[in-house]
């Protein structure tokens, strides 16, 4: 899985303010995003171990930026515990962790804005909306992944599959077991995609808000 930090400072990249950790496994697009009340490695580390405990599948590869608050000796140690292999992109490379960065849009900024979250309260309705939006996300909205690229002359054409759910993804998985995919079906004939919608938009009101209003930046 890619894994990296969005900031929700508002434009104004001083003091506290919150974050969000964002974690998308390569193959099937699950993603999972667990708010943060700034970027110290604590609570990334513990944002990190919350996201990893909702995963319907064991983690078994991390990949990260070369950011501080994951190049560290508490992660690499929790990492070797688990047999979890841990990787960094390259410096200065942002398409090395493309997947997570596509997740940063479609499901971070698309709910949570580009608004400044710096309050409690702030904090505690970005993880409202992330638990939902985990559901939302992963059980109801298909995406595309590509297959190839087929160059023909100076022009590249890109081949995609057929739009599915993470979850969908997840069930035709073969390394999957069959006790996790039991699970995991019994847990989409619970939800109701309506009333989850419909929760989304109410906390995302809410959330939007309690945005910390900053002189000098207007928002379009």
């Amino acid at each position: 899985m890619e894994v990296d930090l969005l900031s929700h400072d508002g434009g104004l990249a001083k003091g506290d303010h919150a974050w969000s950790l964002v974690l998308t496994d390569v193959c099937t697009q699950w993603t999972e995003v667990v708010p943060l009340k700034n970027r110290a490695q604590l609570w990334a580390f513990e944002a990190l171990q919350e996201a990893s405990g909702r995963l319907p599948f064991p983690l078994r590869g991390l990949d990260s930026d070369n950011d501080g608050a994951f190049i560290n000796h508490h992660l690499l140690r929790w990492c070797r515990q688990r047999g979890i292999l841990f990787t960094r992109c390259r410096p200065y490379r942002k398409n090395d962790n493309c997947y997570v960065e596509q997740k940063n849009w479609t499901v971070a900024r698309r709910y949570f804005g580009y608004f400044r979250y710096d309050r409690e309260e702030a904090l505690r309705v970005l993880k409202e909306l992330s638990g939902l939006l985990s559901l939302h996300v992963n059980f109801f909205q298909p995406s595309v992944k590509l297959k190839e690229k087929r160059r023909k002359g100076g022009r590249v054409r890109r081949v995609y599959d057929e739009p599915k759910t993470p979850f969908e993804r997840v069930l035709e998985h073969p390394k999957v077991s069959e006790v996790l995919k039991a699970e995991l079906q019994r847990r989409y004939e619970g939800l109701n995609p309506a009333d989850l919608r419909r929760k989304i938009l109410r906390l995302q009101q809410e959330l939007f808000r309690l945005a910390t209003p900053l002189r000098g930046i207007t928002y379009e």
